[in-house]
């Protein structure tokens, strides 16, 4: 069971319903930040939408969104089966930057044959070969966050000098699927590492999780099966030699709120969850984002502050700071100063 002094993290998912547009993400990210919600998450995926239906990148509507908003994170579905490990690298570090150390993403898998042949460069494979896959991609990524160690940017005009060689680093990274070689084209993020989100519902998915995520989402609204995979997630990850309470684990919620009384009823029912140490917090999933996100910023989430379980304000800058999180240290830099002793 979690510490009841441990603060309970909430998350929202702002896609869904209409319009799929960037205006109307930017608004929900600015409703999502006046409840104080540690972050906003936005869904996609290579396969096709629905007919009738628009999607947007979601890496470059959040990208929109980040001047727009202050303080909340901005967490965006990334597809690892298909992208090139170097650009997905690339991107996140640059939300991380435009947002100024708020960007987190969530790890994705493409499994179908649909999207392979999208794609069209391999067929598709079982879900758990992904995930090994995806697991290595995530190491590769934060590799190429390190490339660049944090003071590598001398900017000297009077010297001309822009960056110290000896501070960039080749990742020489190379797997069955893939290889890459470094260093990155975009200096290190201002977290060191964005925040890394993977759903770990599926039990082949928990090995990945517990390696290298920082926030693991269960979808379930059975306690039991949140309880069990929380625990099972601590396990696996202090077997991988990490600080169990490094991995925030959120329980994923469906939410369909028709009225006031259902968002106090929804706090009532996160809060008997947090006290019973069954999840370290929530990501509500709302059926109708413009009605369901309304009523947890005005209803469910003053509810929780008035408890003393939810926040009433962000005391930090960076989703880290956020989640309660460290920011990384560089491994580079790391093994120069060891080796310089």
């Amino acid at each position: 069971m979690p510490p009841l002094n441990r603060p309970l993290r909430l998350a929202v998912a702002i896609d869904g319903g209409a319009p799929q547009t960037a205006s109307a993400f930017v608004d929900r990210a600015q409703l999502a930040e006046r409840g104080a919600f540690d972050f906003v998450t936005l869904d996609d995926s290579l396969g096709q939408p629905a007919p009738g239906v628009a999607r947007l990148d979601a890496l470059a509507a959040l990208a929109r969104v980040a001047p727009t908003t202050d303080r909340i994170g901005l967490v965006p579905t990334v597809t690892t089966t298909h992208t090139e490990p170097f650009h997905v690298s690339t991107q996140v570090a640059t939300l991380d930057w435009v947002s100024r150390g708020r960007a987190g993403w969530i790890v994705e898998v493409s499994a179908t044959e649909a999207e392979a042949r999208l794609v069209g460069r391999r067929p598709a494979a079982p879900a758990p070969e992904l995930w090994h896959e995806a697991g290595e991609v995530v190491d590769v990524v934060t590799r190429l966050f390190d490339s660049w160690e944090d003071d590598a940017e001398i900017r000297d005009v009077a010297t001309g000098r822009f960056v110290d060689r000896d501070k960039l680093h080749y990742v020489d990274f190379e797997s069955a699927t893939f290889s890459v070689r470094g260093p990155s084209i975009v200096p290190r993020p201002p977290q060191g590492h964005p925040v890394t989100v993977i759903d770990a519902t599926p039990s082949h998915v928990r090995a990945t999780a517990a390696r290298y995520a920082d926030v693991a989402l269960i979808r379930t609204d059975d306690p039991d099966v949140a309880r069990v995979a929380r625990a099972d997630l601590r396990e696996r990850t202090r077997a991988w030699g990490r600080e169990p309470d490094r991995l925030i684990v959120l329980a994923s919620l469906p939410v369909d709120l028709d009225a006031s009384a259902d968002a106090v009823a929804l706090a009532e029912f996160a809060a008997s969850w947090h006290t019973d140490g069954v999840a370290d917090g929530f990501h509500f999933r709302p059926r109708d984002p413009e009605r369901d996100l309304r009523l947890l910023v005005d209803g469910t989430v003053p509810v929780l502050q008035h408890r003393g379980l939810a926040r009433h304000f962000y005391p930090g800058a960076t989703l880290r700071e956020h989640l309660g999180l460290p920011r990384p240290a560089n491994r580079y830099a790391l093994a120069r100063e060891a080796s310089a002793r």
